[in-house]
């Protein structure tokens, strides 16, 4: 007996599993962010955190250890 070549799968059930393979696909990619995420948010870095920014009329500075800008 030779295969019968009639196609038994319909569109309409491919694009439903294709669908299906996108939206796990997107829920797994969820998952992986939130695993490399920190776990406490007060562990991030705020913008207030980082050291001020020495404009060029202000000249060279470095920051010193209690945060302050000594300028040359």
């Amino acid at each position: 007996m030779g295969s019968n070549g009639k196609k038994k799968t319909t569109m309409a059930k491919l694009t439903r599993e294709t669908k299906l393979r996108e939206r796990r696909a997107d829920k797994q990619a969820r998952k992986d962010a939130r695993k490399l995420a920190p776990a406490d948010p007060a562990d991030q870095p705020l913008a207030s955190d980082a050291p001020p920014h020495v404009s060029a009329a202000e000249g060279v500075g470095h920051v010193t250890g209690d945060g302050q800008i000594a300028v040359a």
